[in-house]
């Protein structure tokens, strides 16, 4: 075989297909392509798998997606609004709750003290126990100043709820910005 020429992938198998479709259906977190290849046999490369197993749900009901570093059965984008009439949704974050995290997705590492001062208010600790809760936020160490305060940073659960794969992910704060238009119109 010419060196030049790229090797063809060996097709996946059904086999393959079927465990991993399975393996991602019983899992409640999103599956990362190093803990699908511990299941897959030796032979078979799990991103190869992957990729045959999102073609595979492509335009249906239910698709793969990749989020939180792993991949996870959603319903499919179009089908999510007609599905919100009859399965019960998820208690909504307060406002306070919503600015919180966002100050910590795109400040983190981020102590509280940092983020009251961004909001400009002060900061409940219920807030921050609805956060935890929710797992959508986590200790990451204490910095280093007096006092030691924590220091706090999102979890893979965020990214799960926000269908992110990764913060990089995240808008970009100026996208955010909403431009007030000048009085008297232009």
């Amino acid at each position: 075989m010419n060196e030049d020429t790229p090797e063809t992938p060996a097709p996946v198998s059904e086999a393959a297909l079927r465990l991993a479709e399975a393996f991602v259906f019983a899992s409640s977190e999103p599956v990362s392509l190093r803990a699908l290849g511990q299941v897959l046999p030796e032979d078979c490369d799990a991103e190869l798998v992957v990729a045959a197993l999102a073609a595979r749900y492509a335009g249906r009901g239910v698709e793969l997606v990749e989020v939180a570093g792993g991949v996870r059965f959603q319903t499919a984008p179009d089908l999510a609004p007609l599905l919100r009439r009859v399965i019960e949704v998820p208690r909504r974050l307060p406002r306070v709750a919503m600015e919180t995290l966002a100050i910590i997705a795109y400040h983190q590492p981020v102590t509280r003290p940092e983020i009251e001062e961004i909001r400009g208010a002060s900061l409940s600790q219920a807030t921050m126990d609805a956060l935890l809760e929710a797992s959508l936020i986590a200790p990451r160490g204490h910095k280093e100043a007096p006092g030691r305060p924590t220091l706090w940073g999102t979890t893979a659960a965020f990214l799960a709820q926000f269908g992110l794969k990764d913060l990089a992910d995240l808008p970009r704060r100026a996208d955010l910005l909403v431009e007030v238009p000048a009085p008297g119109g232009a």
